[in-house]
């Protein structure tokens, strides 16, 4: 333990990285680690960076191996932390403190998401009993940690337990958060200011905060009953503060983030915002809201606060002018055609033009103007920058009935802007900008971020505006106008490409070509994401362009993207632009096998370039989308014409094997994946590189990491398929084993993969060589069933044996399964069959349901232990499970269109996904056609009635045992349809 504080330091420096934390991860399941590791923290003779290093590994242990199966944590320690966390938060009240205070902050949090209520019933006591009258340093602390608690119940779903939690919390904090929020209130409103007002007023907007938490569900009593203390015009606290600017909190006007005072009144907007969505009547018992739409004009009315560090107040008045506009409640507010025209001259145009921190932005941070530029969907809860709060507001009068007003006014502004453009265009380029925006805005009744504008306002003619006013800057040479008008065309193009015909937009991709040649930054990247957006615009489930469309101008695509991707020079700036690393997939994913012809450079280039970001892994979603390509150029070129595959193996291998051996944890999941899919492409035998890799594969280190097991299983099932009888002679099949039986089935996150591993086995492995292990295995699972039983848990083994009865493999029928648990103990497939699988069979998912059916109707027809007493007994019920899940035919065949889009389509849910934080990455493109495992059985119908026709005579006695409403009308319809059962 006395190493602690040197392994944090090494962890800092990357040559001693790894090795220190592996060091850790091995110490912390030790008694005794965590309060070590809580007493460095807090020890102000150590090393600020050294403890802020213990922070941050405390909050990944709670994150990461806080419910841990493996090897879990001692109990005891959990306790004793539990207990420790409050005081320590107290402890580091100082702000010299304050990074570390919010590591261990979130580490409460992320604790109390696990433990709180259940195991840590005192946490909301002990917190309240450090509330000070006096001192604002430890209330900030305090109410950090209660917020960070509270803060997650925003984003759940209602449910009993939630509400339970949320009573069980106000029963105890509401009190004591009234009379704080009364307390700090009285302080800031006074006069004289208090001379510690800066840390009074922190605490005062975090108990906004927690006043959002505690509304966000539903309205508890105690803020019902003080609501007129808030809310009441003039008097009530939030009206109060939208006046409160005292002179000791004003910052310079060149500052850019926000003042106390304007981060206070942001806070107080969204919870304006909140109650009109979920609180309307209680709005109405006073003109609140007209009070706030008051102090929105006179805050931000005729651009009053222009400075950057207003931007997320004036964002959020605005968003809450949105909302108030379509509710509807406050129609007499906003309906007349003169406030229209006065929130369109005095809010939204003083708002929607681009102002100069954005244009530097543009030039000096590019990626940042990107991700700003594209937060906006449509959706009020995306809106980031002024200008979409002002475009929002217009598109929330568009869409609640003043679409006629809106549009007429507006379109003025849209047709003097395009005057004073064109007076002078070189000039008066941000009129037109502006134009482009103001048009886009009123032009939008409803838009997702994925799919663009999905309907528009009918008084707007989009194309025609498009071909008279925007399509000639998308064809203008590069310098003859300004270089936010390239932008601007393109980006039209982006949001109204729901808009324009399939033609139309074939006509413009070589344009686009063009652009992402450009010099600049944003104008290359916004054409690279506009060509995988068009690319991806479906017509129902059809993509609406396919390789035939794209197959000239695919080399050319790639050419540019690759490029601008290996013009950067260290691994982070090559990896940051992963807009054009999703582009290329998207290009690879469209063009197919027409990519044939140049697939060796395009493999070659994506190789070099995983080769240097290999050297600093940085930007997980780039990473996502290069795999991802690599993938599936292997995928579609392969398929089409299989000898390339050894040129693929050659390319790939060498750079596999130095992530798996500098073991870069980010990438082996992927590495697996594309390993697995090379080794499903050989249809027969395992060439010896695969070989040689084998014994690596079963080591325990390589499945220590989570995020490797999947891609794990994935190889492990194509070895088995293929090389299975080497594996049984080389004694691998009993290291595949241990691998299930130690590390994957006691897990509670595991066990699927676990289940999935052991289907591949008994696939793959002959029955007579399987039959020494097979009682082992089950006896595993029964332990399992025995010790952590979940849900999931009960399914996953009932469909494993279901699973194991439905193959065809020779020698391995149903009396295989049921006389290996019976050497268990007798009578345990009885219990099994009534406890387990016959009640999971009307649960399974329609894609197993076949499987089931088959396994059964194996079960009940080809096996003696089944027909001999007492066995016998479970028959009837099991024949009825069957003929229940007959009442629904449809889910017992495979779709045609199953495998069409298999991988493909899903790339796009995979991105949401993407990150080192995700437990795996699942390459979409590896992902094959899902194999039918009972595909000898046609029609699962047919296969019973023919099973019952050559069934044991003992078969026709139990028959008449079944519950006759459901057995009888089922045995009569085989008979009418010519099997001869009785």
């Amino acid at each position: 333990m006395s190493d602690i504080a040197s392994l944090l330091q090494a962890s800092l420096q990357p040559a001693s990285r790894k090795q220190a934390e592996q060091q850790l991860h091995a110490l912390a399941s030790q008694q005794g680690f965590l309060e070590h590791l809580l007493t460095l923290i807090l020890n102000g003779s150590y090393d600020r960076s050294t403890r802020l290093a213990g922070g941050i590994y405390l909050k990944n242990v709670a994150k990461l191996r806080w419910e841990e199966d493996d090897v879990p944590l001692p109990e005891a320690d959990k306790a004793a932390l539990r207990s420790q966390l409050v005081p320590a938060m107290i402890a580091l009240s100082n702000p010299t403190d304050k990074a570390i205070r919010a590591q261990i902050a979130e580490s409460v949090a992320l604790i109390a998401e696990l433990d709180f209520p259940v195991k840590w019933t005192d946490l909301i006591d002990q917190l309240i009993l450090s509330l000070s009258q006096t001192d604002y340093s430890i209330n900030v602390g305090v109410l950090q940690t209660a917020h960070s608690i509270f803060n997650q119940w925003r984003a759940q779903v209602r449910s009993d337990e939630l509400f339970t939690e949320i009573n069980f919390v106000l029963s105890r904090f509401m009190q004591p958060f009234l009379d704080l929020c009364n307390q700090t209130a009285t302080i800031l409103l006074s006069s004289p200011a208090p001379p510690n007002i800066a840390i009074v007023t922190q605490a005062q907007i975090i108990l906004v905060d927690i006043f959002y938490d505690f509304t966000c569900q539903d309205l508890p009593p105690g803020i019902e009953d003080a609501h007129d203390s808030f809310f009441a015009p003039q008097t009530g606290l939030f009206q109060r503060f939208m006046s409160w600017d005292p002179a000791e909190l004003r910052s310079d006007p060149d500052e850019t983030q926000p003042s106390l005072p304007a981060q206070l009144k942001t806070k107080i907007f969204e919870i304006g915002e909140l109650y009109i969505k979920l609180f309307p009547d209680q709005l109405s018992r006073s003109p609140a809201v007209e009070g706030f739409v008051q102090s929105v004009w006179e805050l931000i009315g005729s651009n009053k606060l222009p400075g950057v560090a207003d931007d997320s107040l004036v964002s959020q008045s605005l968003r809450f002018i949105s909302t108030a506009i379509r509710s509807g409640y406050y129609k007499s507010l906003f309906s007349s055609r003169d406030t229209i025209a006065s929130l369109v001259q005095g809010v939204i145009i003083p708002n929607i033009g681009l102002r100069d921190h954005e244009m530097e932005q543009f030039e000096d941070e590019p990626l940042e103007f990107i991700r700003l530029d594209l937060a906006f969907g449509g959706s009020a809860s995306e809106v980031a920058t002024r200008r979409q709060a002002a475009a929002d507001v217009l598109q929330a009068l568009v869409s609640s009935g003043y679409q006629t007003e809106a549009t007429e006014i507006v379109g003025s502004w849209i047709t003097s802007g395009l005057q004073e453009y064109n007076s002078n265009p070189a000039q008066n380029w941000k009129a037109k900008d502006s134009a482009i925006y103001l048009l886009t805005a009123v032009a939008t009744e409803a838009s997702t971020t994925q799919h663009g504008v999905t309907s528009t306002n009918a008084l707007v003619d989009v194309v025609k505006f498009f071909s008279e006013h925007v399509y000639q800057d998308l064809r203008a040479s590069a310098g003859s106008i300004h270089e936010i008008l390239h932008v601007d065309a393109i980006r039209f193009l982006l949001t109204f490409r729901n808009q324009l015909t399939r033609d139309q937009l074939l006509s413009v991709l070589p344009l686009l070509v063009r652009h992402l040649n450009a010099d600049h930054y944003v104008t290359y990247t916004y054409a690279a994401i506009t060509i995988d957006r068009i690319l991806f615009i479906k017509k129902g489930t059809q993509l609406l362009f396919s390789q035939a469309d794209i197959h000239d101008i695919a080399a050319d695509l790639l050419n540019a993207l690759l490029s601008k991707i290996e013009a950067a020079s260290l691994p982070e700036k090559v990896a940051e632009n992963d807009h054009l690393m999703k582009c290329a997939m998207r290009i690879i994913v469209t063009a197919r096998q027409t990519l044939t012809p140049i697939y060796q450079q395009v493999l070659q280039r994506l190789v070099n370039i995983l080769g240097v970001i290999a050297k600093n892994p940085s930007n997980p979603n780039f990473d996502q989308y290069i795999f991802e390509s690599i993938s599936a150029l292997l995928r579609f070129v392969v398929s089409g014409t299989p000898s390339t595959l050894p040129t693929f193996e050659q390319a790939l291998f060498g750079p596999f094997t130095f992530i798996l051996q500098q073991d870069i944890d980010q990438y082996i999941p992927y590495a697996f994946q594309i390993l697995a899919q090379m080794l499903e492409a050989h249809t027969t035998g395992v060439p010896s590189e695969y070989r040689t890799l084998l014994p690596f594969l079963l080591t325990p280190t390589c499945w220590q990491q989570k995020g490797s097991i999947p891609g794990l299983v994935k190889l492990l099932k194509a070895f088995l398929a293929r090389d299975a009888a080497e594996m049984v002679k080389t004694g691998q099949i009993t290291a595949v084993l241990a691998v299930v039986q130690q590390r994957l089935i006691p897990s509670k996150i595991n066990d699927g993969w676990g289940f999935e591993l052991l289907q591949g086995v008994v696939q793959h492995v002959p029955p007579a060589q399987l039959k020494q292990y097979f009682k082992a295995v089950i006896m595993t699972l029964l332990t399992r069933m025995q010790t952590s039983k979940t849900d999931k848990y009960v399914y996953l083994f009932s469909h494993f044996l279901l699973f194991t009865m439905a193959i065809n493999v020779d020698g391995l029928g149903p009396d295989y399964v049921i006389s290996a648990v019976e050497e268990i103990q007798p009578q345990l497939w009885s219990q099994i069959l009534a406890n387990f699988i016959i009640p999971q069979v009307p649960k399974m998912p329609h894609k197993d349901r076949k499987i089931a059916a088959v396994g059964l109707i194996r079960m009940l027809t080809q096996s003696t232990i089944m027909l001999t007493p007492p066995s016998a007994q479970s028959w009837p019920p099991a024949f009825v499970s069957v003929i229940k899940l007959f009442s629904e035919p449809q889910y017992l065949s495979k779709s045609k269109d199953d495998e069409q889009s298999t991988g493909i389509t899903e790339i796009d849910f995979e991105e949401q996904t993407a990150g080192y934080q995700a437990a795996y990455s699942r390459l979409a493109a590896a992902e094959g056609a899902a194999v039918d495992p009972v595909a000898y059985v046609r029609d699962p119908r047919d296969f019973f009635g023919q099973a019952l026709v050559k069934a044991d005579p003992r078969v026709k006695g139990l028959l008449a045992a079944g519950d006759e409403k459901v057995v009888q009308p089922f045995v009569q319809a085989l008979v009418v349809s010519g099997y001869a059962i009785q």
